[in-house]
């Protein structure tokens, strides 16, 4: 008997575990970052971005995303499993219109659409964005 107790009582704790280990992760996404690289276009990152650069913003306890591409501001719901994320989804953009940087907010979103997973690195200061195992994008935490 005393051994079925401490076994149910070692996979209780395992699964617990497990599961905040996991949210723990997640919850690193938390917090603003702002755009500092962006893979693909033959254009300098200020020439792309010479006002304003993007930014994502995580809030993993409402599962929501959002930010500014430069110029119009997005949102939209956070689909993460582990390390894998998907910005496939359809997300609300305002549409202000754009004088300078126009080129550089359509390369940003539609970089994010190709994004499948993520890595944090740096002890938490900077977000890699990844497309099959192409580092796309850089984060900085702000």
């Amino acid at each position: 008997m005393m051994k079925k107790i401490f076994t149910l009582v070692f996979f209780s704790s395992f699964l617990i575990s497990c599961k905040c280990a996991k949210t723990d992760a997640v919850s690193k996404l938390d917090g603003t970052w702002e755009l500092n690289y962006i893979s693909g276009p033959r254009i300098t990152f200020d020439g792309l971005y010479p006002n304003k650069k993007p930014t994502i913003e995580f809030d993993t306890k409402t599962n929501q995303v959002s930010g500014n591409a430069s110029c119009n501001s997005y949102t939209g719901k956070l689909l993460v499993d582990g390390n894998k994320i998907d910005f496939t989804q359809p997300m609300a953009v305002t549409k202000m219109m754009c004088l300078d940087g126009s080129q550089g907010e359509q390369t940003y979103l539609s970089t994010l659409q190709k994004i499948t997973s993520y890595d944090i690195t740096d002890d938490g200061k900077t977000l890699n964005f990844i497309s099959g195992d192409i580092a796309m994008m850089r984060f900085t935490k702000k």
